[in-house]
């Protein structure tokens, strides 16, 4: 069996080509747990990323690897089939995707856009198109530019499973969790088509789905072990594939890639809640072939495009690479034998006729996996090397219990990879699926409804499989719910089981009904039989000790008992106890009372030199310097060396596995003990419920007193608080009145001041009116002056000139007058002389008068000139006086639109004090405690009315009338401000 258990192995590493496990090695050993793998579009290369961030690309044909990328963060999708060959992409947690280059190991973009972790990505056939999805959304990328084409928002209410690109073609397919699945056109991104909805009782919960590399066939499935084939050409369900029953639902689909199929693939990959992916034939519904385990469960896989390799990402983090042509051609095959001996045939020829075994045919069984459905089978005849000695230690799954003893004995211990097989093998564990079913749905015993109060465990997930466990152990049997240290006894296998319920169940019920008898024979006490054995066996072999331990009243209670009821979990480490369960297993269950003994014996030195109670207590519940191999080799002499009279191997039954199909009836306990102590405890319980019952409407009637009394002092407080508040405000109102008569003897101050200055002003304005008015007459009269004295120094000129021109007229008129005198004369001299004597002298006479006329005339028509050139001074005079008297007229009327506008002015200023009034008694009502801003806005007003007066004082004209209105407004912002 150990030659056969080696050839297991073996036979598994030529499957598994390569088991990848990324540890730390140091003070704090630790491993680090991958993630998610992606192939390449050739299937040669491997990407896989862990929990810290490290992305690592493994080399199938160089059997070499590399760090490519450190990100630092938990990559929770990888995608690694670009057009680009030696770029990547990879969803990270803070729901970022970036894209890295695996050669020059630089970061290529950097995609935000996702506000949840992105679950998938989906690159195109052609590499340059990708879709990542989250639960609340799908987003398009472009993967030459890195941009952003669409972006996929739904109801939260519905929220999206997946969304990927169908292969060889321009499809969409996005799936949503109402279960409903549409189809895009790529280039258009319009809906092509839906499918319909699932018949009825058949319908369940899409989580997972897988297309064929062809794109015809869509499976779906979901927390079921129904799975849905669609055909994508017809929109129809062809299939419904059930899976076996120990598949309750499915975690991950993916198909398995043929060359010669012409990408209908026929083999699809389940991945089931039990973490085995069984792999089957869609169209036979046949299991062909599974991976993993329970005890090595598989998290995720990916499955290479060539279809050579099975990448999966196991439960304890590591990485296994399968080889697909061993699954399915050498899984087949049983392993050659290693081993041959020569022997006899004739005295073996018989008995190998006679003893045949069934070995299954077209699947691997190994014995680390529990067998399924059906198999056709085969008859082999077995070697002629087999004995009835070995037959009688066969153990189920071919082990064989002597050799697993040898094996044992040299190593010290079973291999880690293999010891959960081991213990059910050797514990021959029935797996009674349905009887367990029926303890776990009898629900939650009562005992251990608060279990959290008495074991405050920090994981949920192990707090709810130990309670479970219990609940199941104290329905199974009534003793074990009054039993206060069967927590103790259960919690180690708890965690080390606590993924599979049911083994974990049956461990336990078989270490009780084993290594656990005559425990309860004196319930509710310790057992003082198996107590007083340990004690028989410590006095034969070490008196001394024993003396020791009398002498300071330490009884087998104290130093056997806790080491029983806890199976060394509280001072042992978890190898050490590993490993000492290896071996208890592998014998006698009195090997278990002699591991106390020898622990006890073992630890001689530091007990002798313990001398108080309270010392012993603490050395046997706490972890202690002492090497668990040479306690394993004594407790192995102590079974040798023990005499038969007081040997605990005489005193206990062999070991008996439980029954198949129904648990055995455990009774070996005082029943009338349980029985009164069960009845005790459920009228206590009835008490205490009663009590609880009363107690709560005590506090109930408490709590409302309480409530009652709260709301009196409320009361009081608040009566408290409002008389402190009107006292308050009432000395708030006698500060605001002593405040307002301040302000209004500063108001009266400042009003009497106003008119102080009003007076002045006026009185200054006056005499400035006056003086200006006086000034503007003077003016006037000097400007009339002015014109008066030029227009007569204009007339004196011309007077002068025309006196000039006169002069010069009668110089010339003399001139001619003297000429013409001179001609008169010349003429009367010949005249004289030709007329007679007598009239010379009546000549003369009229020469004389003749001259005198013309001498008048002369002066006529001088003073004819000056009388038009007066007339015309004086015309021109008027004209200027006329233009004046306009000048003066538009004057006047100018003065009269000034004095209309400050009028309008003064009509605008009125109603901005009568708007201002209404604000400010709708600021008085509704702000009683505005203090500061009521004396701010005061002396605000204060100031413009001030203003409003120099301002007035400043200006020029009409000043009377401004001043009056200036008054008139600070006596309204007066009496406002008083009110």
């Amino acid at each position: 069996n150990w030659v056969r258990f080696m050839l297991t192995a073996w036979y598994k590493d030529r499957i598994v080509i390569v088991n990848i496990i990324h540890s730390v090695k140091g003070y704090h050993s630790k491993t680090i747990r991958f993630l998610n793998v992606a192939f390449d579009s050739s299937g040669d290369s491997l990407l896989a990323g862990d929990h810290q961030g490290n992305i690592y690309v493994f080399d199938l044909n160089g059997n070499r690897f590399n760090l490519v990328q450190r990100t630092m963060q938990a990559c929770t999708a990888l995608a690694f089939n670009l057009r680009r060959k030696t770029e990547f992409l990879v969803a990270l947690a803070d729901y970022s995707i970036k894209c890295f280059d695996i050669e020059t190991k630089e970061l290529v973009s950097w995609m935000r856009g996702h506000d949840s972790s992105v679950s998938s990505i989906s690159v195109h056939g052609s590499g340059r198109y990708a879709i990542t999805t989250s639960t609340d959304t799908a987003q398009l990328w472009d993967l030459d530019t890195f941009q952003r084409k669409r972006k996929l928002n739904v109801r939260q209410s519905v929220g999206i499973q997946k969304v990927f690109f169908l292969p060889l073609s321009n499809t969409i397919l996005s799936c949503f969790k109402d279960n409903s699945v549409f189809a895009w056109e790529f280039d258009t991104l319009c809906c092509k088509y839906q499918l319909p909805t699932p018949v009825e009782g058949s319908v369940l919960l899409y989580k997972v789905f897988a297309v064929t590399r062809d794109g015809r066939i869509f499976v779906a499935g979901g927390k079921s072990n129904h799975l849905h084939l669609w055909c994508l050409e017809s929109k129809q369900l062809i299939r419904i594939i059930q899976m076996p029953a120990k598949v309750r639902a499915v975690r991950h689909l993916e198909f398995l890639p043929d060359s010669f199929d012409g990408g209908s693939n026929q083999v699809l990959g389940v991945l089931s809640q039990d973490n085995i992916m069984r792999f089957i034939n869609i169209e036979t519904c046949k299991l062909l072939f599974d991976i993993g385990s329970y005890e090595e469960g598989i998290s995720t896989a990916a499955i290479s495009p060539n279809g050579r390799y099975i990448a999966s990402v196991m439960e304890n983090g590591s990485l296994n690479l399968y080889s697909v042509q061993a699954l399915t051609q050498e899984g087949n095959k049983p392993p050659p034998p290693m081993f041959k001996s020569v022997e006899d045939s004739s005295k073996y020829t018989s008995e190998a006729n006679k003893l045949t075994t069934r070995v299954t045919s077209g699947r691997s069984e190994w014995p680390w996996k529990s067998k399924g459905s059906k198999i056709q089978t085969r008859l082999l005849k077995l070697q002629v090397n087999t004995s009835l000695e070995n037959k009688e230690n066969e153990l189920p799954g071919g082990l064989n219990k002597k050799r697993l003893r040898a094996l044992l004995k040299g190593f010290g211990e079973y291999p880690a990879k293999y010891r959960m097989f081991v213990w059910r093998s050797l514990l021959q564990l029935p797996e009674n699926h349905l009887a367990f079913s029926s303890l776990i749905d009898k629900g939650t015993h009562s005992a251990f409804v608060n279990i959290q109060n008495e074991y405050p465990i920090k994981s949920m997930k192990l707090l709810r499989v130990l309670q479970r466990t219990l609940s199941a152990l104290a329905h199974w049997s009534a003793i074990f719910a009054e039993t206060p240290y069967i927590p103790l006894l259960a919690f180690p296998f708890v965690k080390l089981f606590q993924n599979n319920q049911l083994i974990c169940f049956e461990v336990v019920a078989t270490v009780v009904v084993n290594f656990c008898q005559h425990w309860f024979e004196y319930f509710p006490n310790p057992p003082v039989n198996v107590l007083s054995m340990l004690e028989n066996v410590l006095a034969h072999h070490d008196k001394e000790l024993l003396q020791h331990l009398i002498t300071y009243s330490v009884t087998a209670q104290v130093y056997a008992w806790p080491l029983l009821e806890t199976l060394f979990s509280e001072v042992l480490t978890r190898e050490e106890w590993l490993k000492v369960f290896d071996n208890i297993f592998s014998n006698h269950p009195s090997y278990f009372l002699m591991l106390v003994v020898a622990y006890i014996i073992c630890s001689r030195a530091p007990l002798l030199h313990c001398n108080q109670t309270a010392d012993f207590e603490y050395f046997f519940h706490h972890r202690n310097n002492l090497d668990i191999n040479v306690v394993i080799k004594e407790a192995y002499h102590l079974m040798e060396a023990t005499p038969p009279d007081i040997h605990p191997q005489h005193m206990l039954d062999d070991f008996i596995p439980l029954t198949k199909g129904q648990y055995p009836v455990f009774n070996k306990y005082p029943k009338f003990i349980v029985d009164y102590q069960t009845q005790e405890w459920e009228r206590i319980r009835q008490d205490e419920i009663e009590y609880l019952r009363e107690r709560q409407l005590a506090h109930e009637l408490e709590a409302k007193a309480q409530e009652w009394k709260a709301k009196d002092e409320a009361w009081y407080r608040k009566q408290e608080l409002l008389r402190e508040a009107e006292e308050q405000k009432r000395k708030m109102l006698l500060e605001e009145e002593e405040k307002l008569v301040e302000q209004r003897q500063r108001l009266a101050a400042v009003k009497r001041e106003l008119k102080v200055k009003e007076l002045q002003f006026l009185d200054a304005s006056r005499r400035r009116f006056l003086k200006y008015q006086q000034d503007q007459r003077q003016m006037e009269l000097k400007r009339l002056d002015d014109e008066i004295a030029r227009k007569v120094s204009m007339r004196e000129q011309e007077t002068a000139a025309t006196v000039q021109d006169v002069e010069v007229r009668r110089m010339e008129l003399e001139s001619q007058r003297q000429l013409f005198e001179q001609v008169i004369i010349r003429e009367l001299y010949r005249c004289l002389y030709l007329m007679v004597l007598p009239l010379q002298f009546s000549d003369s006479v009229a020469e004389e008068n003749l001259a005198k006329a013309e001498q008048k005339c002369i002066d006529t028509d001088w003073r004819l000139h000056v009388l038009h050139k007066l007339r015309r001074d004086d015309q021109d005079r008027e004209k200027r006086y006329e233009e004046i008297a306009k000048l003066l007229h538009d004057n006047r009327v100018e003065e009269a639109e000034l004095l209309k506008a400050m009028r309008e002015a003064e009509e605008k200023k009125w109603e901005e004090v009568t708007q201002k009034k209404a604000q400010l008694e709708e600021e008085q009502k509704a702000a009683a405690a505005a203090d500061e801003y009521r004396k701010w806005f005061l002396e605000d007003k204060m100031n413009d009315a001030l203003e409003l007066a120099e301002k007035l004082q400043s200006e020029d004209g009409y000043f009377g009338e401004h001043i009056d209105n200036a008054v008139l407004l600070c006596r309204c912002w007066h009496e406002v401000f008083s009110n």
